[in-house]
């Protein structure tokens, strides 16, 4: 389960895409795109190979970016006086940091790697110009988010997950 990647990381936009329709559950990230769109889409995104226990997202970090799972799983934790609380599992085919995207609010919690895997991140400077250049492309994005972030709201578990 927590196996490293193969050297050297082959990175294509189609692993994405496969994560994405594969992830049947309600906290998905299903934008509704044909191939072009998808292969467009990612040249607006930053693969990097995620390591067990690496941290994406720090709590209270003004950072925007989103990142959108490829393969492995991340952990989202609170950090409250008395520690840290495990609150939710995010697997591939999913998306973590929509909350602040969104908000442009601190960051509601931490989120680390827990198994090694591949995700893929979007800056806001990189949505900004996926906005300029293929505005289509960006509006099903931010509705995808943003039907995340509802589906995430909507069930009360998973609430804690909208980063």
């Amino acid at each position: 389960m927590n196996a490293p990647l193969p050297n050297p990381v082959h990175f294509d936009v189609q692993g994405l895409v496969h994560a994405s329709a594969h992830n049947q559950t309600s906290d998905a990230f299903h934008p509704g795109f044909n191939s072009k769109q998808w292969e467009l889409f990612g040249t607006y995104l930053q693969p990097f190979a995620a390591t067990q226990g690496q941290v994406l997202i720090q709590q209270n970090a003004s950072d925007r970016t989103v990142y959108l799972v490829e393969t492995g799983q991340l952990t989202v934790h609170y950090e409250d006086d008395k520690g840290r609380l495990r609150l939710a599992t995010v697997e591939a085919g999913s998306a973590v940091g929509e909350g602040a995207f969104f908000s442009r609010q601190p960051r509601a919690a931490t989120v680390q790697v827990a198994s090694t895997g591949k995700v893929w991140s979007m800056s806001p400077i990189r949505f900004t110009e996926l906005s300029n250049r293929q505005p289509q492309i960006a509006l099903e994005v931010a509705m995808a988010l943003g039907s995340l972030v509802s589906r995430r709201l909507a069930n009360r578990p998973k609430r804690v997950a909208v980063t």
